[in-house]
This record gives C-alpha cells, sequence and structure tokens, in this order.
C-alpha cells in the first residue's frame, strides 16, 4: 500500500475541513450586518436578500463539493486496503505447497494448518499428512487422512497416504483394506495396483507368521503328551524284561542241581534228561514262537496307535482353529459400531465376508435412515445385492427392519441408475427373493403391499 499518497490525502481533507469552518465563520459574519442594514430602502433589503440566497447557495455547493471529495478519498483507502494480501485458506494452501516443493515440510505443516483453521478442506489434510510422512509422523498422517474422508469419502489421495502410514505402523490389514478401496476408486491407476499388491504380500506373510506360529505351539503341547505316553510304555516294557528274565533263572537253577544227582542212578536220569530235553525243545519252540507273536501284537500295537496319532492330532488342530474362529466371530459381533461413510460400511462388509450371521449383526446395527448420507455416491451394484440378499436372510425375524431398509436404499443418490443397471442374473436373483421370501405367502399383507411396490423402483417388472 502507498502510504505516503495516503498522508497526503489525509492532509487535503484536513485542509478541506478547515476551509468549510471558515466559510461558515464567514457566513456568519455577514448574516449579522444583513440584519443590522435592515432598516434601509426596499430595494436594498431585496438586493441584501439576494446575496444572502446567492452566498447560501454556494456554501452548499462547496459542501457538496467537499462531501464528494470526502467520498472519494474514502473508496480510494478503502480500496488501497482491499488491494493489500490479506491472508485466506486458499492461499495458506498455496504457501505451503511451495515450502513442500522446498522440501521444508515444518513450514509446509504450519500454512496447511492455517489453511485448515480458516477452511478444513480435504485437500488441506491430505496435504499436511503427506508433510507428516515425509517427517515421518505416521500417527498424525494416519488422524489427517481420517479427517480428509471424513470431508470427502471419494479423494483418493486420502486413502493411498493413509495406507502408507498404516503400513509403517504396522496395520498391514486396514493398510491392505485403504489400498483395495482406492484401486477400486481407480481401476487403471498403475500406482495404487502396486500399492495395493505390496500391502496384501505383508498382510498375507503376516497371517502365515501368525499361523505357523500356532501350529508350531500346538506341535510343541502334542509332542509333550507323546513323551509322557512313551515314558508309560518303557516302563511296561522293563516290567516284560523283568518276567522273561525269569524262565532262564529257573533253567540255571535245575542245571546246578543235576549236579548234585548220585551216580548210581544215572542211566535212569540220561532217559529221562533225553525226554526231558525233547519236550524242552518243543516248549522252547513254542515259547520263541510266543514271544515273536508277542513281538509282533505289540509292534502292531504301536503301529496303530502311531496311526491313529495323526487323525487325533489333526482333529485337535482343527478343533482348536475352529474354537479360535468361533471365538473371533462372537468378539465382532460384540465390537460392531455403526458406521458412518461408505468406506466404514464397506471395510467391515468384507471383514465379516462369508459369514452371513455377522453381516446380519452389522445391518442391524446400522439405522435404515442413515443410508442415503452413508452411501452418497459410493453405493455400488455389487454391495447392493449382497444388503439384499443379507436382509432376506433375516426377514422373518424382523419385517419392519427390512422393509425399512428397502424403502431407505431406493432413496440412497443415484440409486436409480444402479438398479437400472443391473445385470439381468442379479435382477433374477432379486425377483426370486420378492417372490419367494418377500412376499412369499408367510409374508403378512400390508408388509408383502409395501414391498409389492417397491418392484418398479428395482425394476423387477
Amino acid at each position: 500500500m502507498d502510504f505516503q499518497g495516503f498522508l497526503n490525502d489525509l492532509q487535503d481533507w484536513e485542509l478541506s475541513t478547515k476551509d468549510n469552518k471558515a466559510a461558515k465563520t464567514n457566513s456568519q459574519k455577514e448574516n449579522v450586518g444583513s440584519s443590522s442594514r435592515s432598516g434601509g430602502s426596499v430595494g436594498v433589503e431585496n438586493g441584501s436578500r439576494g446575496d444572502t440566497i446567492s452566498f447560501d447557495h454556494a456554501r452548499n455547493s462547496s459542501a457538496q463539493y467537499d462531501f464528494s471529495r470526502n467520498n472519494d478519498l474514502l473508496s480510494r483507502v478503502s480500496s488501497s486496503f482491499a488491494s493489500e494480501d490479506v491472508p485466506d485458506a486458499a492461499s495458506e494452501k498455496d504457501l505451503g505447497n511451495e515450502f513442500f516443493k522446498q522440501k521444508k515440510f515444518k513450514e509446509a505443516i504450519d500454512c496447511y494448518s492455517r489453511s485448515i483453521a480458516f477452511s478444513p478442506t480435504a485437500v488441506a489434510h491430505a496435504n499436511r499428512a503427506m508433510a507428516h510422512i515425509k517427517l515421518r509422523r505416521f500417527q498424525e498422517a494416519e488422524d489427517d487422512c481420517t479427517e480428509a474422508l471424513n470431508l470427502d469419502d471419494r479423494y483418493i489421495k486420502a486413502y493411498s497416504r493413509r495406507a502408507t502410514a498404516r503400513k509403517e505402523l504396522g496395520k498391514n490389514k486396514e493398510s491392505m483394506e485403504d489400498a483395495e478401496f482406492a484401486m477400486r476408486l481407480e481401476p487403471n491407476n498403475q500406482e495404487v495396483k502396486k500399492q495395493y499388491a505390496d500391502a496384501k504380500s505383508l498382510y498375507e506373510k503376516e497371517i502365515l507368521h501368525k499361523t505357523s506360529k500356532a501350529l508350531r505351539n500346538t506341535v510343541q503341547k502334542m509332542g509333550k503328551s507323546e513323551a509322557k505316553v512313551n515314558g508309560s510304555s518303557s516302563i511296561n516294557s522293563v516290567s516284560h524284561g523283568t518276567q522273561k528274565s525269569g524262565p532262564a533263572e529257573a533253567h540255571h537253577q535245575t542245571k546246578g542241581n543235576e549236579r548234585k544227582i548220585p551216580a548210581k542212578e544215572s542211566l535212569l536220569m540220561e532217559e529221562i534228561n533225553t525226554k526231558d530235553t525233547k519236550s524242552g525243545s518243543r516248549t522252547r519252540e513254542q515259547v520263541d514262537n510266543g514271544s515273536k507273536e508277542g513281538h509282533g501284537a505289540t509292534n502292531s500295537l504301536e503301529q496303530r496307535n502311531h496311526k491313529t496319532r495323526k487323525p487325533k492330532i489333526k482333529a485337535s488342530v482343527e478343533q482348536l482353529a475352529s474354537r479360535a474362529a468361533s471365538l473371533a466371530m462372537a468378539e465382532a459381533a460384540k465390537n460392531i459400531t455403526p458406521p458412518t461413510t461408505a468406506y466404514q460400511f464397506e471395510v467391515s462388509w468384507r471383514g465379516f465376508l462369508g459369514d452371513r450371521a455377522l453381516q446380519a449383526c452389522l445391518l442391524k446395527a446400522l439405522s435404515p435412515h442413515e443410508l442415503p448420507k452413508i452411501f452418497k455416491n459410493a453405493l455400488s451394484s455389487t454391495l447392493l445385492i449382497e444388503i439384499i440378499k443379507c436382509a432376506a436372510s433375516f426377514f422373518a425375524e424382523d419385517m419392519d427392519l427390512v422393509v425399512s431398509y428397502m424403502n431407505n436404499l431406493t432413496m440412497v443418490p443415484r440409486f436409480d441408475v444402479i438398479a437400472m443397471c443391473l445385470p439381468s442374473s442379479d435382477k433374477d436373483d432379486l425377483r426370486k427373493i420378492w417372490n419367494e421370501v418377500f412376499c412369499g405367502e408367510a409374508t403378512p399383507t400390508e408388509y408383502a403391499e409395501i414391498l409389492d411396490n417397491l418392484r418398479p423402483k428395482f425394476y423387477l417388472e
């Protein structure tokens, strides 16, 4: 702003006010003189009146001139102030972009913060998030991206930058979900495709690591139980060994006793011995055969136990996995929070994929009247069909809620275009749901009429 010109204008304005005051004093003096000369002739009186009128006219014209001059002066001052650069949201954001290009990230964050203070926008929040990422402030970056998506849930850069921040924070599943949603918004974006592939790979490695760790723990527990079983079997084998040693000792004792027999009875004893040896050989063969059969039986039992242990281990692992899955599902059902944006809804919905009961819990936790506000322009045909199929699964339990869902889905922006462009296979599925579930024989008349009137909106006629 030209301050020297502003001072000159002020001085001119001051001089004009002084001239105006001087003119007023002179007019007062002349009025006094004319009143003192009022005793003169009529012509003089008329002349003085004429002079007074002419002076008053001149004074009024000068006042009008001063007033217009003052107005010009004020307009010049106001225009000079208006021409001065006053900071606003756009200028602060642009200045932040300049600092970012110069890699002055802290200064850029300050500028983006002032821009948000003037007028919060998704772009300003996403830009500040990028500056936070450059400074490795990943939690602040995630928070800024979330704020940006609350303002615009279709802003792809916010999804991409939040995926980057969440990957650095170790939130691989959430990072993959952000990248996947960004890829759905721009399927041909190669950078987003690469980001999604990387995030998916990291998440799969994390799942594999957790699964292998759980299996190792399970195998270790099973190994400890097997060690206990093997210890008890070794004790049994020792006891069997002691039993086998008994006949051998008895045999040695009989040999020792033979030496004490008198010589007179040697002939008789030889015959007996020959008979005994024959019978002993027979009994030994029988014992040997019995021992072989016993070993074979024990080996077959061990093989059977070994074979039966594997299915037991597999069955126990499957039981543990199913139990863990059921517990996880129960906890997920307890922790369901009503989504406020299309992104939050879709992430929760995909998280419950394959479990119709949990998806039904998500729908029941959400007020149907919030559907137009949540989805805005983000409702897809695939998601629409899945919601209707899920709602049909609990139609018999809560008909009021399902009817309200069907009615409010038609109020979502761009619903007409989505319903009109549904594939023929999807329309066939919807017709089947309408005929067999919504308008079936078990449906009360009042609900059947409402749902039947909604057929044209879903283009099912």
